[in-house]
């Protein structure tokens, strides 16, 4: 396990215009089925965090919107994301079927800024990695080098920021999962690390789940929301899971553990943001680049096929209107409108 410096790692991404912490969430990934890498999200908020999907082409510039010493880049590789508030990437998959999530996580805590490495708002660290990595090997590699400082983005009026970690996956079914602990970023790669939620830590999560049947322990398997809960039924249930016949019959059979992982209506708590309403739920298919996606406000599932979309650097930011849209079903891959690119939150330091 590597340990890596950065001196903050804070943001507010679910909380730009409120004051409470980022979302929570599970995350499961299922690469044994023998058809296709499939991953799910949820998206958990106690109210809809208005997000849209985006297009985005090869070729951007960008910068890590620190005042001084801002990491900059030009994307290397094109993405579907999907923004929380339009304000930032919570979740995407590139081109190559390197996908990226962001999830809640309170341990999370930071050191100084240390202005002699490249700044990087927290808001952007998931595209950073969209952008420039094909494979998660690629992207652990690159993070042993300490390219970049994370750096706080809050809300100006409220001054609240919350936390978060980090988990990518690839078509090759490997799998890291990235945490902030006092000042060290904890890099835990491994194809078995396949379910993330949020508190408490990863290694404790990993501890907590060895009490269950069928981990080592004798303790029934938990059914509550609560996120040690969440990642114990995930982890279960995906292990469990039959063989599917088809790669349709898999997304089916993911999408329903995404769904037992879920929190209804009417516990959502905004004290306590681990413990929130899924409000959109996904299904990416990594192997063929399909990403599918379930909102809890609409009767119908809609996808689309990464691969049919024209990442060339000549084209223009596309955005997909998913809020207040609920006639959005099938495939929509040709849907996406020719949009300004939305703006990421800088760190107010």
């Amino acid at each position: 396990m590597y340990r890596i410096h950065f001196a903050s790692f804070v943001f507010i991404l679910g909380s730009v215009f409120i004051a409470s912490p980022l979302e929570a969430c599970s995350r499961v990934l299922w690469n044994d089925n023998g058809h296709a890498v499939l991953v799910g999200r949820n998206m958990d908020w106690f109210e809809d965090i208005q997000s849209n999907i985006w297009f985005l082409p090869r070729g951007m510039e960008r910068s890590g919107l620190t005042a001084i010493n801002p990491l900059t880049w030009i994307s290397k590789y094109g993405s579907v994301v999907i923004t929380a508030y339009d304000a930032g990437t919570a979740d995407g998959i590139n081109e190559k079927g390197l996908a990226v999530h962001m999830l809640y996580l309170p341990e999370t805590s930071v050191g100084e800024r240390d202005e002699s490495v490249p700044g990087l708002s927290i808001t952007m660290w998931p595209q950073y990695y969209l952008d420039n990595f094909a494979t998660v090997k690629e992207a652990v590699e690159e993070m042993e080098n300490e390219p970049f400082q994370l750096r706080m983005a809050s809300h100006e009026g409220s001054g609240k920021a919350a936390t978060i970690h980090l988990a990518m996956d690839d078509p090759s079914g490997d799998s890291v999962v990235f945490e902030c602990i006092n000042g060290e970023i904890k890099v835990y790669h491994s194809r078995e690390h396949t379910v993330m939620t949020n508190q408490p830590t990863f290694d404790k999560q990993l501890e907590n789940l060895r009490q269950y049947r069928g981990f080592g322990g004798d303790q029934k398997l938990p059914g509550t929301h609560e996120p040690g809960d969440r990642f114990a039924r995930g982890a279960y249930y995906v292990q469990h899971l039959p063989k599917p016949k088809s790669d349709r019959e898999a997304v089916a059979a993911l999408m329903s553990v995404m769904r037992n992982v879920s929190a209804p209506f009417g516990i959502a708590d905004p004290e306590r943001p681990n413990v929130s309403t899924t409000i959109w739920r996904t299904v990416t298919d990594l192997s063929n680049r399909v990403l599918y996606y379930d909102s809890v406000f609409s009767g119908q599932v809609f996808w689309i096929d990464v691969k049919k979309i024209n990442f060339d650097e000549d084209q223009p930011v596309r955005k997909l209107t998913v809020i207040d849209n609920f006639d959005l079903m099938g495939e929509v891959s040709d849907e996406g409108e020719e949009a300004e690119m939305f703006e990421f939150i800088g760190p107010q330091e």
